[in-house]
Protein backbone atom coordinates (compact mmCIF):
# COMPACT_ATOMS: atom_id res chain seq x y z
CA UNK A 1 0.00 0.00 0.00
CA UNK A 2 1.22 3.64 -1.00
CA UNK A 3 2.41 5.62 2.05
CA UNK A 4 2.61 9.24 1.76
CA UNK A 5 3.14 11.75 4.77
CA UNK A 6 1.92 15.20 5.08
CA UNK A 7 4.16 17.15 6.58
CA UNK A 8 4.97 21.33 6.85
CA UNK A 9 5.52 24.18 9.56
CA UNK A 10 2.96 24.38 12.54
CA UNK A 11 -0.58 25.79 11.48
CA UNK A 12 -0.04 25.47 7.76
CA UNK A 13 -3.32 23.56 7.78
CA UNK A 14 -1.66 19.78 8.34
CA UNK A 15 -4.18 18.36 10.69
CA UNK A 16 -7.08 19.92 9.26
CA UNK A 17 -6.50 18.62 5.50
CA UNK A 18 -5.76 15.32 7.28
CA UNK A 19 -9.06 15.30 9.17
CA UNK A 20 -10.92 16.25 5.94
CA UNK A 21 -9.12 13.92 3.71
CA UNK A 22 -9.33 10.64 6.29
CA UNK A 23 -13.07 11.72 7.88
CA UNK A 24 -13.10 9.04 10.90
CA UNK A 25 -9.38 10.27 12.19
CA UNK A 26 -8.53 11.19 15.47
CA UNK A 27 -6.43 13.93 14.97
CA UNK A 28 -6.48 17.19 17.05
CA UNK A 29 -6.52 20.83 14.37
CA UNK A 30 -6.02 23.20 17.01
CA UNK A 31 -4.08 26.57 16.23
CA UNK A 32 -1.18 26.00 18.06
CA UNK A 33 2.17 24.14 17.06
CA UNK A 34 2.40 20.29 17.90
CA UNK A 35 -0.83 19.35 18.58
CA UNK A 36 -0.19 16.30 16.71
CA UNK A 37 2.08 14.70 19.44
CA UNK A 38 1.94 10.79 17.50
CA UNK A 39 2.00 10.37 13.80
CA UNK A 40 -2.02 9.99 13.01
CA UNK A 41 -2.21 7.08 10.26
CA UNK A 42 -5.36 6.95 8.06
CA UNK A 43 -5.93 3.86 4.86
CA UNK A 44 -8.23 6.24 2.18
CA UNK A 45 -9.65 4.50 -0.75
CA UNK A 46 -8.72 5.77 -3.90
CA UNK A 47 -11.97 7.26 -5.67
CA UNK A 48 -12.02 5.57 -9.56
CA UNK A 49 -15.54 5.69 -10.90
CA UNK A 50 -14.45 3.15 -13.56
CA UNK A 51 -14.95 0.12 -10.72
CA UNK A 52 -18.75 0.89 -10.68
CA UNK A 53 -18.75 0.39 -14.64
CA UNK A 54 -16.59 -3.10 -14.80
CA UNK A 55 -18.62 -3.79 -11.61
CA UNK A 56 -22.00 -3.29 -13.54
CA UNK A 57 -20.85 -5.13 -16.47
CA UNK A 58 -19.60 -8.09 -14.09
CA UNK A 59 -22.39 -8.09 -12.21
CA UNK A 60 -19.78 -8.29 -9.24
CA UNK A 61 -20.32 -9.49 -5.68
CA UNK A 62 -18.08 -6.66 -4.32
CA UNK A 63 -15.89 -3.51 -5.12
CA UNK A 64 -12.31 -3.58 -3.70
CA UNK A 65 -10.62 -0.43 -4.85
CA UNK A 66 -7.10 0.22 -3.75
CA UNK A 67 -6.15 2.09 -1.06
CA UNK A 68 -3.49 5.38 0.00
CA UNK A 69 -2.45 5.63 3.54
CA UNK A 70 -1.68 8.81 4.69
CA UNK A 71 0.42 10.06 7.79
CA UNK A 72 -0.17 13.02 9.45
CA UNK A 73 3.47 14.12 10.75
CA UNK A 74 3.55 16.91 13.78
CA UNK A 75 5.00 20.31 12.65
CA UNK A 76 8.19 20.28 11.87
CA UNK A 77 10.44 23.78 12.80
CA UNK A 78 14.04 25.47 12.36
CA UNK A 79 16.59 22.92 14.02
CA UNK A 80 14.48 20.27 13.66
CA UNK A 81 17.26 18.65 12.84
CA UNK A 82 18.79 19.03 15.82
CA UNK A 83 16.32 18.50 17.78
CA UNK A 84 13.85 21.73 18.35
CA UNK A 85 10.19 20.97 18.93
CA UNK A 86 10.55 16.99 19.00
CA UNK A 87 12.28 17.34 15.55
CA UNK A 88 14.38 13.83 15.65
CA UNK A 89 11.24 11.83 16.00
CA UNK A 90 9.44 13.81 13.36
CA UNK A 91 11.87 12.97 11.09
CA UNK A 92 11.78 9.10 11.63
CA UNK A 93 8.41 9.33 10.90
CA UNK A 94 9.11 10.56 7.85
CA UNK A 95 11.69 7.99 6.75
CA UNK A 96 9.06 5.22 6.55
CA UNK A 97 6.55 6.71 3.86
CA UNK A 98 6.44 6.16 -0.16
CA UNK A 99 6.47 9.98 -0.81
CA UNK A 100 6.10 13.35 1.17
CA UNK A 101 3.33 15.66 1.26
CA UNK A 102 3.66 19.42 2.02
CA UNK A 103 1.76 21.44 3.06
CA UNK A 104 2.19 25.08 1.76
CA UNK A 105 0.29 27.76 3.12
CA UNK A 106 -0.77 29.89 0.82
CA UNK A 107 -4.00 31.91 2.69
CA UNK A 108 -3.88 34.79 4.66
CA UNK A 109 -5.96 34.48 8.25
CA UNK A 110 -4.82 36.86 10.86
CA UNK A 111 -6.86 34.54 13.34
CA UNK A 112 -4.79 31.43 12.41
CA UNK A 113 -1.21 32.33 13.88
CA UNK A 114 1.62 31.73 11.09
CA UNK A 115 5.22 30.07 12.96
CA UNK A 116 7.05 32.44 11.57
CA UNK A 117 4.52 35.91 11.90
CA UNK A 118 3.92 35.85 8.06
CA UNK A 119 2.53 34.12 5.27
CA UNK A 120 5.77 33.33 2.57
CA UNK A 121 5.63 29.96 1.14
CA UNK A 122 9.14 30.23 -0.60
CA UNK A 123 10.60 30.76 3.13
CA UNK A 124 8.56 27.95 4.72
CA UNK A 125 9.52 25.71 1.98
CA UNK A 126 13.12 26.21 2.72
CA UNK A 127 12.86 25.57 6.27
CA UNK A 128 11.76 22.20 5.58
CA UNK A 129 13.85 21.56 3.28
CA UNK A 130 16.47 22.59 4.99
CA UNK A 131 16.01 20.56 8.09
CA UNK A 132 15.61 17.32 5.79
CA UNK A 133 18.97 17.77 3.99
CA UNK A 134 20.34 18.72 7.62
CA UNK A 135 19.22 15.54 8.81
CA UNK A 136 20.30 13.52 5.80
CA UNK A 137 23.69 15.01 5.85
CA UNK A 138 24.28 13.73 9.32
CA UNK A 139 22.89 10.28 8.47
CA UNK A 140 25.61 10.13 5.66
CA UNK A 141 28.31 10.99 7.66
CA UNK A 142 27.15 8.75 10.17
CA UNK A 143 26.98 5.85 7.76
CA UNK A 144 30.55 7.62 6.12
CA UNK A 145 31.99 6.31 10.01
CA UNK A 146 31.24 3.17 9.63
CA UNK A 147 32.14 2.63 5.83
CA UNK A 148 35.89 3.71 6.37
CA UNK A 149 37.19 0.66 7.52
CA UNK A 150 35.29 -1.69 5.15
CA UNK A 151 36.44 0.46 2.44
CA UNK A 152 40.16 -0.37 3.45
CA UNK A 153 39.88 -4.44 2.78
CA UNK A 154 37.02 -4.41 -0.01
CA UNK A 155 36.27 -3.26 -3.15
CA UNK A 156 32.62 -2.95 -2.21
CA UNK A 157 33.44 -1.01 0.64
CA UNK A 158 35.34 1.45 -1.43
CA UNK A 159 32.61 1.89 -3.98
CA UNK A 160 30.12 2.55 -0.99
CA UNK A 161 32.41 5.14 0.28
CA UNK A 162 32.47 6.98 -3.38
CA UNK A 163 28.39 6.96 -3.41
CA UNK A 164 28.61 8.25 0.27
CA UNK A 165 30.82 10.96 -0.43
CA UNK A 166 29.23 12.12 -3.57
CA UNK A 167 25.95 12.38 -1.21
CA UNK A 168 27.88 14.37 0.95
CA UNK A 169 29.05 16.97 -1.13
CA UNK A 170 25.69 17.97 -2.48
CA UNK A 171 23.89 17.99 0.97
CA UNK A 172 26.86 19.46 1.72
CA UNK A 173 26.03 22.44 -0.43
CA UNK A 174 22.65 22.63 -0.17
CA UNK A 175 21.18 20.18 -2.52
CA UNK A 176 18.85 16.99 -2.15
CA UNK A 177 19.88 13.48 -2.74
CA UNK A 178 17.36 13.16 -5.36
CA UNK A 179 19.52 16.17 -7.46
CA UNK A 180 22.18 13.52 -7.31
CA UNK A 181 23.05 11.56 -10.71
CA UNK A 182 23.37 8.13 -9.07
CA UNK A 183 23.19 4.55 -11.28
CA UNK A 184 21.00 1.79 -10.08
CA UNK A 185 23.92 0.48 -8.27
CA UNK A 186 24.64 3.49 -6.62
CA UNK A 187 20.72 3.83 -5.30
CA UNK A 188 20.95 0.19 -4.09
CA UNK A 189 24.02 0.89 -2.10
CA UNK A 190 22.14 3.57 -0.18
CA UNK A 191 18.71 2.43 0.11
CA UNK A 192 19.09 0.99 3.38
CA UNK A 193 19.13 5.08 4.36
CA UNK A 194 15.83 6.10 3.74
CA UNK A 195 17.41 9.45 2.95
CA UNK A 196 14.47 12.39 3.13
CA UNK A 197 15.49 14.34 0.50
CA UNK A 198 15.73 11.20 -1.58
CA UNK A 199 11.69 11.13 -1.45
CA UNK A 200 9.25 12.24 -3.94
CA UNK A 201 7.91 15.71 -2.78
CA UNK A 202 4.08 16.92 -4.13
CA UNK A 203 3.79 20.23 -2.72
CA UNK A 204 0.07 21.16 -1.33
CA UNK A 205 -0.61 24.36 -1.72
CA UNK A 206 -3.10 25.01 1.07
CA UNK A 207 -5.40 28.02 -0.27
CA UNK A 208 -8.49 29.60 1.09
CA UNK A 209 -11.90 28.73 -0.89
CA UNK A 210 -12.13 31.93 -3.47
CA UNK A 211 -8.87 30.85 -4.47
CA UNK A 212 -9.49 27.14 -5.43
CA UNK A 213 -9.92 27.63 -8.75
CA UNK A 214 -7.71 29.95 -9.88
CA UNK A 215 -5.17 29.86 -7.43
CA UNK A 216 -3.21 33.35 -6.13
CA UNK A 217 0.25 34.98 -6.25
CA UNK A 218 1.60 32.33 -3.66
CA UNK A 219 0.80 29.10 -5.80
CA UNK A 220 2.76 30.97 -8.41
CA UNK A 221 5.85 30.71 -6.24
CA UNK A 222 5.38 27.35 -4.91
CA UNK A 223 4.81 25.99 -8.33
CA UNK A 224 7.78 28.08 -9.89
CA UNK A 225 10.27 26.25 -6.89
CA UNK A 226 8.46 22.95 -7.87
CA UNK A 227 9.33 23.21 -11.39
CA UNK A 228 13.08 23.51 -10.77
CA UNK A 229 12.78 20.66 -8.04
CA UNK A 230 11.03 18.18 -10.66
CA UNK A 231 8.26 17.85 -8.11
CA UNK A 232 4.20 18.01 -8.27
CA UNK A 233 2.25 21.11 -6.95
CA UNK A 234 -1.18 19.61 -5.95
CA UNK A 235 -3.83 22.86 -5.10
CA UNK A 236 -6.14 22.28 -2.43
CA UNK A 237 -8.06 23.47 0.40
CA UNK A 238 -8.60 22.47 3.64
CA UNK A 239 -11.08 24.66 4.62
CA UNK A 240 -13.23 23.44 1.95
CA UNK A 241 -12.69 19.91 2.08
CA UNK A 242 -13.32 20.38 6.10
CA UNK A 243 -16.93 21.52 4.36
CA UNK A 244 -16.80 18.72 2.27
CA UNK A 245 -16.76 16.12 5.01
CA UNK A 246 -20.26 18.09 6.52
CA UNK A 247 -21.87 17.98 3.58
CA UNK A 248 -23.73 14.35 2.07
CA UNK A 249 -21.95 12.97 -0.64
CA UNK A 250 -24.84 13.86 -3.53
CA UNK A 251 -24.01 17.29 -3.16
CA UNK A 252 -20.63 17.41 -2.96
CA UNK A 253 -20.41 17.56 -6.78
CA UNK A 254 -22.32 20.66 -6.46
CA UNK A 255 -20.68 22.58 -4.12
CA UNK A 256 -17.24 21.65 -5.72
CA UNK A 257 -19.06 22.95 -8.90
CA UNK A 258 -20.13 25.79 -7.89
CA UNK A 259 -16.05 26.61 -6.44
CA UNK A 260 -15.50 25.99 -10.23
CA UNK A 261 -13.26 22.95 -9.48
CA UNK A 262 -14.36 19.18 -10.73
CA UNK A 263 -12.75 17.40 -7.67
CA UNK A 264 -11.76 17.68 -3.87
CA UNK A 265 -8.18 17.99 -2.73
CA UNK A 266 -8.08 13.93 -2.08
CA UNK A 267 -8.31 13.05 -5.82
CA UNK A 268 -6.28 15.81 -6.45
CA UNK A 269 -3.19 14.63 -3.78
CA UNK A 270 -3.49 11.29 -5.19
CA UNK A 271 -3.52 11.94 -8.95
CA UNK A 272 -0.55 13.85 -8.02
CA UNK A 273 1.20 11.04 -5.89
CA UNK A 274 0.18 8.79 -8.71
CA UNK A 275 1.85 10.81 -11.44
CA UNK A 276 4.77 11.55 -9.11
CA UNK A 277 5.96 8.17 -8.46
CA UNK A 278 4.66 6.75 -11.91
CA UNK A 279 1.83 4.88 -10.84
CA UNK A 280 -0.54 2.33 -13.08
CA UNK A 281 -3.94 0.78 -11.81
CA UNK A 282 -5.11 -2.10 -13.48
CA UNK A 283 -8.69 -4.10 -12.82
CA UNK A 284 -9.51 -8.05 -12.14
CA UNK A 285 -13.39 -8.37 -12.24
CA UNK A 286 -16.08 -11.27 -12.30
CA UNK A 287 -19.14 -11.93 -10.74
CA UNK A 288 -17.15 -12.58 -6.70
CA UNK A 289 -15.61 -8.72 -6.88
CA UNK A 290 -14.08 -5.86 -9.38
CA UNK A 291 -11.13 -5.08 -7.94
CA UNK A 292 -8.30 -2.39 -8.49
CA UNK A 293 -4.67 -2.42 -7.87
CA UNK A 294 -1.46 -0.49 -8.15
CA UNK A 295 1.77 -1.22 -9.69
CA UNK A 296 4.65 1.28 -11.45
CA UNK A 297 4.46 2.16 -15.25
CA UNK A 298 7.28 -0.27 -16.54
CA UNK A 299 5.65 -3.67 -14.70
CA UNK A 300 5.02 -6.55 -16.91
CA UNK A 301 2.38 -9.06 -16.54
CA UNK A 302 3.77 -11.49 -14.03
CA UNK A 303 4.60 -8.57 -11.55
CA UNK A 304 1.11 -7.29 -11.89
CA UNK A 305 -0.22 -11.13 -11.46
CA UNK A 306 2.67 -11.25 -8.26
CA UNK A 307 0.45 -8.34 -6.65
CA UNK A 308 -2.35 -10.41 -6.36
CA UNK A 309 -0.60 -13.32 -5.23
CA UNK A 310 3.35 -14.60 -4.97
CA UNK A 311 1.71 -17.52 -6.62
CA UNK A 312 0.31 -16.02 -9.34
CA UNK A 313 4.16 -14.44 -10.30
CA UNK A 314 5.79 -17.62 -10.20
CA UNK A 315 3.39 -20.09 -11.42
CA UNK A 316 2.76 -17.12 -14.34
CA UNK A 317 1.42 -18.45 -18.04
CA UNK A 318 0.15 -15.70 -19.40
CA UNK A 319 -2.36 -13.22 -19.04
CA UNK A 320 -5.95 -12.55 -20.91
CA UNK A 321 -5.87 -8.48 -21.85
CA UNK A 322 -8.32 -6.23 -22.30
CA UNK A 323 -8.77 -2.01 -22.24
CA UNK A 324 -10.91 -0.78 -20.30
CA UNK A 325 -12.31 1.38 -23.31
CA UNK A 326 -12.83 -1.61 -25.23
CA UNK A 327 -14.94 -3.62 -22.38
CA UNK A 328 -16.83 -0.93 -21.81
CA UNK A 329 -17.65 0.03 -25.61
CA UNK A 330 -18.42 -3.34 -26.35
CA UNK A 331 -20.42 -4.36 -22.87
CA UNK A 332 -19.07 -7.51 -21.92
CA UNK A 333 -16.28 -9.82 -21.86
CA UNK A 334 -18.03 -12.10 -24.34
CA UNK A 335 -18.35 -9.36 -26.92
CA UNK A 336 -15.19 -7.85 -26.88
CA UNK A 337 -13.68 -11.58 -27.34
CA UNK A 338 -15.79 -12.20 -30.69
CA UNK A 339 -14.51 -8.72 -31.64
CA UNK A 340 -10.98 -9.70 -31.13
CA UNK A 341 -10.08 -7.29 -28.41
CA UNK A 342 -9.16 -9.91 -25.42
CA UNK A 343 -5.84 -10.37 -26.28
CA UNK A 344 -3.14 -13.29 -24.84
CA UNK A 345 -0.17 -11.71 -23.59
CA UNK A 346 3.04 -13.19 -22.18
CA UNK A 347 5.62 -12.40 -19.67
CA UNK A 348 6.88 -9.86 -21.53
CA UNK A 349 4.13 -7.60 -22.01
CA UNK A 350 4.18 -4.28 -20.02
CA UNK A 351 0.79 -3.22 -18.23
CA UNK A 352 -0.63 -0.67 -19.22
CA UNK A 353 -3.44 1.97 -17.25
CA UNK A 354 -7.03 0.70 -17.02
CA UNK A 355 -6.13 -2.98 -18.46
CA UNK A 356 -8.54 -5.07 -17.42
CA UNK A 357 -6.49 -8.81 -16.94
CA UNK A 358 -7.32 -12.06 -16.42
CA UNK A 359 -3.83 -14.34 -14.83
CA UNK A 360 -3.24 -18.20 -16.17
CA UNK A 361 -0.78 -19.75 -13.90
CA UNK A 362 0.57 -23.05 -12.68
CA UNK A 363 0.21 -23.86 -8.88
Amino acid sequence: MLRAGIVGLPNVGKSTLFNALVANAKAEAANFPFCTIEPNVGVVTVPDERLQVLSDIATSKEIVPTRVEFVDIAGLVAGASQGEGLGNKFLANIREVDAIAHVVRCFDDDDIIHVSGSVDPARDIEVINLELTLSDLGQVERRMERARKAARSSKEGQFEMTVLEKLREALDAGKSARQVDLSPEEVQVIQGLGLLTQKPIIYAANVSEEDLASGNAWVEEVRKIAAEEQAQVAVVSAQVESELVELPEEERGDYLESLGVEEGGLRTLIRATYELLGLRTFFTSGPQETRAWTIRAGDKAPQAAGEIHTDFERGFIRAETVAYDDLVSTGSMGAAKEKGLIRSEGKEYVVKEGDVLLFRFNV
